[in-house]
């Protein structure tokens, strides 16, 4: 059953049957060729489905998700330290009760959101775009399950070798400490109204600076910033720290007159490590997350919401779709690897499409098996990517205008008909 919750993340168009029918072919574990078998139906894998629950996915992909580049994997590391990036994304879910209770739904200028929203904030490795950690909000964790909450939960499992990317919307103070904690390296973007006393400037433009705890003001925040700045650490990790400011702008890639500043605070603060330029570089490969968001929410789940009606069948889900696309990155970076390139050059969705193709295929035979694996490996290979272009793109979206009210509470379970249709007809 863990292996089907996998497959309906990788068939996500094909209903229970399809799938259970597509993974006998592939395992020969359902009993294909025996007489008198026959398929499971929808109802009975449903049922298995609940008796599986969520801990054996979660075990599995705990133990199986793990980085997979190597030093020399092009846009993997920077000076040793492998470059990671945390985000966020939200799911629809079926509008089913179970479902609101647990996980809510979006508040809108509008009202609230159509159906249940499902919050997932995961961690992955840019240079491979392999998802290796996640949390799933539910309702009745802090703020409703935000992005900062989830990312709490993943912050002490942290690497040392890690250096931890995250846009302005991760940080505070507390975060900051406790992310910092695990003895991982961090370089975040920093909102603009945060105050970075500057300490020492360095010779690549980078400055000194100390995080304070909001908490403390007045005399006692003076005291902090004149600490840090005449006799450096060490200082009470519970109020303050010493990091590494990296202001710049990007005018070539301004869409408006006056380019953004982007502010950057980091705990590699000596700048032999990583001089200015570098982190600058570096922080933009945090892009590479929104694209395995992409890949995971958009191509390889391809319908509008999650399928599962129960909150437990929503998380199981959820982890069969993390492993599946953990699966994909693991075999597209061993064919990158054979043919000499950057895993980013090869194709996600092409990948997809020869796996929902050569899935069903495989043979029994041993040496058939070996050299299906062979051929797979081979035309995966030959779906590469163009090197991709500079270029840049507004953050807008167009929304689809509709003639249709919008479905509210009092839309559901309307009054039926009380007689036929051709006993209804009014003939005027």
């Amino acid at each position: 059953m863990v292996y089907f919750t996998m497959a309906l993340a990788l068939f996500a168009d094909d209903d229970y049957e399809e799938v259970a029918a597509r993974l006998a072919g592939t395992l020969q574990w359902w009993g294909s060729g025996v007489d008198g078998w026959e398929p499971p139906t929808s109802g009975g894998l449903t049922q298995a489905r609940q008796r599986l629950g969520v801990e054996p996915l979660i075990t599995v992909f705990e133990q199986v998700a793990v980085p997979v580049a190597e030093p020399l994997t092009r846009g993997a590391f920077l000076a040793g330290w492998r470059l990671m990036a945390i985000d966020g994304f939200e799911w629809d879910a079926p509008d089913t009760p179970a479902n609101a209770e647990v996980f809510g739904y979006a508040a809108g200028s509008e009202g609230r959101s159509a159906f249940p929203k499902v919050r997932v904030v995961t961690i992955s490795e840019c240079g491979s775009h392999a998802m290796i950690d996640a949390a799933i909000g539910e309702r009745g964790q802090a703020k409703a399950g935000s992005e900062q909450a989830l990312a709490r939960l993943l912050y002490p499992r942290a690497e040392g070798d890690w250096l931890l990317i995250a846009d302005r919307n991760f940080y505070n103070f507390t975060d900051w400490q406790a992310a910092q904690a695990s003895g991982t390296q961090l370089l975040w973007r920093a909102k603009s109204n945060l105050r970075l006393p500057q300490l020492r400037r360095f010779g690549d433009g980078s400055y000194l600076s100390v995080l304070i705890n909001s908490a403390i003001q007045g005399k006692k925040r003076r005291h902090q910033i004149h600490h840090a700045a005449s006799h450096g650490l060490p200082l009470d990790p519970s109020e303050a720290s010493v990091v590494r400011v990296v202001e710049y702008t990007v005018p070539d890639r301004a869409e408006a007159d006056k380019p953004e500043l982007i502010r950057l605070i980091t705990t590699l603060t000596d700048p032999a490590d990583a001089p200015a330029q570098a982190l600058a570089q570096t922080y933009h490969e945090r892009w590479e997350h929104e694209g395995t968001i992409d890949e995971l929410t958009t191509h390889q789940l391809n319908r509008p919401e999650l399928r599962s009606k129960t909150p437990a069948g929503v998380i199981q889900e959820i982890e069969g779709l993390l492993l599946a696309h953990y699966m994909v990155r693991t075999l597209m970076f061993e064919v990158a690897q054979r043919e000499g390139v950057a895993p980013r050059r090869i194709s996600f969705t092409a990948t997809l499409k020869i796996l929902r193709c050569r899935l069903p295929e495989v043979p029994r035979s041993k040496s058939g098996q070996r050299r299906w694996w062979e051929d797979l490996l081979t035309e995966i290979g030959e779906a590469k990517l163009e090197p991709r272009r500079d270029r840049i793109n507004p953050r807008v979206i167009k929304r689809k205008m509709s003639k249709w009210l919008k479905k509210r509470a009092g839309h559901c379970k309307p009054e039926q008909p009380s007689m036929p249709f051709r006993d209804a007809i009014l003939i005027l």
